[in-house]
């Protein structure tokens, strides 16, 4: 059986620093991670709001068409201007 070896202080001294390092690099991956779900999770709610706005204007604009007829509305002026 061969005899025991004990490392240098420095070895120890690099192995632990080494382990903490990949243990902050492996914390803040993960935290990143965590951080790119939340921000999914805000781009599908903010999808959804865009894909329900535009659900509304084509609503609105199908009112307006069907009260005014086919034109173009100036937003500045609030006039109708119809086609010919």
């Amino acid at each position: 059986m061969e005899e025991k070896k004990v490392l240098e202080k420095k070895e120890i001294s690099k192995l632990k620093e080494l382990r903490q390092n990949f243990t902050n690099l492996t914390t803040t991956i993960g935290n990143l991670e965590i951080q790119i779900m939340n921000l999914e999770i805000q781009k599908d709610k903010l999808k959804e709001n865009l894909l329900n706005l535009q659900k509304e204007e084509i609503v609105l604009a199908k009112e307006l068409e069907d009260k005014y007829g086919e034109g173009s509305i100036s937003l500045e002026s609030g006039e109708f201007l119809p086609i010919k």
